[in-house]
């Protein structure tokens, strides 16, 4: 067969649907290009809130090299504040998928035009293209399957997601950089029925391009609102049909709230957390070390704060009340003085990427930052962390480490 052949893709007479167009591709397209932009800056800021340069510990992502340039040491002001950047990060994501689908099929005629290639410009376009496109669905899908918390793809989500977002948004800054003033023009001339995206025999409309805009507004805005409850919390929890950790809260009473793992997944072992067997190992300058009981903890001063859970697949609780002994008042015991250093905090629970996990200073010092023993007035459940866990301000939820075992504070 010819590759003009209307039976191939490969032919413009394959492509009949009447609502293809330069219009209708650069309204999505602009569409793409702030919430992507959105998308790829909160993704940042949520690598950012791990502090990756912290210990290795905290980083999945080895070998970053330049692409870590911007990173920071992550603030504990505003408490909700890894709450509400990697609940728009998630919840975007979500909501775009629609109008990123959409965008997809509206050009997906180019994917096939041949020759591949009629000039060294148009082979680098049609690479930046591949790029955005494998990269688009590479991102897309993976951030799906981490919320959904399916794991199904080989290795760690981590550095899949870090290094497929660079290579994905450096091709969609080029493809931007191309198409941006075309896609203006679009829509400002409010022109819709020309340019190579047209269909050259088009079959009879059976809706407007306006219409469809309106049905992937709708797909969209279902998303959003079967979505969103598992970052906002409260009554809208409910609404978040399609999240893992929206509907009711798993339980009633104060430990009545959202876990990720529970203690049985962890391997936690009641004989290791009773109180003849549990001691806390706190290790300072100079290897000082103490070891306390969850009784003698309880006989150090107590303070309160209230509290949010975050974690990376989107969701949150509302503040809870947590009341424990100050991180730097720990720290304090052991030489530490004043301002207290890093601290690298270990859990009980024997695998998983995050049964260790290293605070920064600034998060040790915070008056807020807890190794809480009780949560809304009654002791911590074992899903919740018994005996003790660590509740830092803005921290996503994997830093918040649960069953602590040691605690080892100075430079990291």
């Amino acid at each position: 067969m010819r590759h003009d052949d209307p039976r191939l893709p490969t032919s413009p007479g394959f492509w009949r649907s009447p609502l293809r167009g330069t219009w209708f591709t650069s309204v999505l397209g602009l569409v793409l290009l702030v919430g992507i932009t959105v998308l790829f800056v909160t993704g940042l800021v949520s690598y950012a809130a791990y502090n990756p340069d912290l210990a290795p510990v905290n980083d999945q992502t080895p070998d970053k090299g330049i692409l870590g340039f911007y990173l920071f040491s992550w603030p504990t002001n505003p408490s909700w504040l890894y709450r509400l950047t990697q609940g728009l990060h998630v919840t975007l994501g979500i909501v775009l998928i629609p109008v990123l689908l959409a965008k997809l099929w509206s050009v997906v005629p180019k994917l096939f035009t041949l020759p591949p290639a009629r000039s060294l410009a148009h082979a680098l376009e049609r690479i930046s293209l591949l790029l955005l496109v494998g990269g688009g669905l590479f991102e897309f899908t993976t951030g799906v399957l981490n919320v959904q918390l399916d794991y199904l793809f080989p290795g760690s989500f981590y550095p899949l997601h870090f290094y497929g977002a660079w290579v994905f948004f450096a091709a969609f800054l080029a493809h931007a950089a191309l198409k941006t003033p075309t896609a203006l023009r679009a829509v400002r001339g409010r022109r819709l029925d020309e340019g190579e995206l047209a269909a050259a025999r088009p079959d009879p409309p059976t809706v407007s391009r306006r219409g469809a805009l309106w049905f992937v507004g709708g797909a969209s805005l279902l998303l959003l609102v079967t979505t969103a409850g598992q970052s906002i919390g409260g009554a809208l929890r409910r609404t978040a049909l399609l999240a893992p950790h929206g509907g009711a809260d798993p339980g009633s009473g104060p430990n009545g709230f959202q876990i990720n793992k529970t203690a049985a997944y962890a391997g936690i072992d009641t004989k290791e957390t009773g109180e003849e067997a549990w001691r806390l190992v706190v290790t300072g300058r100079g290897g000082r070390t103490v070891r306390l009981s969850r009784a003698q903890l309880l006989r150090l001063p107590q303070h309160s704060a209230a509290l949010p859970i975050a974690c990376v697949e989107g969701w949150s609780t509302a503040d809870q009340w947590w009341r424990g002994v100050r991180l730097r008042d720990l720290a304090a015991l052991v030489g530490y003085e004043g301002d207290p250093p890093d601290v690298l905090v270990e859990s009980i629970q024997r695998h998983g990427a995050f049964r260790r996990a290293a605070l920064r200073a600034n998060q040790v010092a915070d008056p807020r930052s807890l190794l809480a023993l009780q949560v809304n007035g009654e002791d911590l459940s074992p899903d919740h962390g018994y005996p003790a866990r660590v509740i830092v301000p803005a921290a996503p939820g994997v830093l918040n480490t649960k069953w602590v075992a040691r605690m080892t504070f100075g430079d990291l």
